[in-house]
């Protein structure tokens, strides 16, 4: 994983759920559509740290890209290849927070850490 910004604000699972939420997209060619692109609807459960304990974001992928649907002060960038894996960035200022995980066709899973703070995400299909 990348290096975390050290002071993050309590709400973190927010931002780290839009940031997964929407990082479950930037649009891209027509012919790219992918298995995962559509709507999903994003749990972020913060584990350790002084974050917001859990939040629920719906995100869109397209072209499997995140898109940033939502919060605009926030700044997604992420893709989820063709096996389902994914690696999300999410940015505010300084703040950073990455996530890592897995999707299938029906749902997804994986782990966040932002500053002092982390946690899992689950994810279903809409």
């Amino acid at each position: 994983m990348t290096r975390m910004h050290a002071s993050w604000p309590r709400n973190l699972g927010v931002l780290a759920a839009v940031s997964i939420a929407a990082a479950i997209g930037m649009a891209g060619p027509a012919n790219a559509r992918t298995d995962f692109d559509g709507e999903w609807s994003v749990v972020i459960v913060t584990n350790k740290g002084d974050c917001e304990r859990s939040y629920r974001a719906p995100i869109t992928i397209s072209n499997g890209n995140f898109i940033n649907v939502g919060v605009n002060m926030v700044n997604v960038s992420g893709k989820v290849r063709a096996d389902g894996k994914l690696t999300v960035h999410v940015n505010r200022g300084e703040k950073s927070a990455v996530g890592l995980g897995r999707l299938t066709a029906t749902s997804g899973s994986g782990s966040w850490k932002g500053g002092a703070c982390a946690g899992t995400w689950t994810a279903v299909r809409r």
